[in-house]
Formats: C-alpha cells, structure tokens, sequence
C-alpha cells in the first residue's frame, strides 16, 4: 500500500479578498455575510481564549456539538444563525 504524505495547502487569505473582489456580485455576497461571519470569528476567539470544547460551548448554548461545529466551519459551510437552532432538544 502506498504510504500519503499530508502537504498542507498554502492559502493568503487577503490576496483572496482582493482578486475575488474584483468578481461581480461578490463585494454585495460578501457584505450580506459580514456579520455572520464576524460573529463566527468571535465565537472561535471566545473559545479559544477561554479553552471551552466544542461540547462545552453547545452544552452552554443549550444546543448539540455539531451545530457549533458546522457555525465554526464557516470556510467550510455557509455560516448561519439559524444553525444553533437546527439541533436543539
């Protein structure tokens, strides 16, 4: 079997922005996400600094893991709001 070397991919965030601001309908899509995404950056500093797990933080929000999972993915997903409330008991 042959043996896969992991490589991280390289990615410059701020070159991003620039070339993809260039593109048109992206500066209004991105400004509709502005605070959504804001609010994501602040929770992933929240949690860091404080050293909660995903699980604590659910369990405090009164909502699953996997719902602060896929807000905290936002590069991954579409962040949205209306995620806390998909899993709620």
């Amino acid at each position: 079997m042959t043996e896969m070397k992991y490589e991280p991919v390289l990615h410059d965030h701020k070159a991003f922005l620039k070339e993809a601001r260039e593109r048109e309908g992206f500066r209004n899509a991105y400004k509709a996400l502005e605070e959504e995404y804001n609010l994501v950056r602040e929770m992933l500093s929240a949690r860091s600094k404080s050293g909660l797990t995903q699980e604590a933080v659910a369990e405090l929000m009164g909502t699953t893991k996997n719902a602060v999972s896929r807000l905290e993915s936002a590069g991954k997903h579409a962040p949205s709001l209306t995620t806390l409330g998909k899993d709620r008991i």
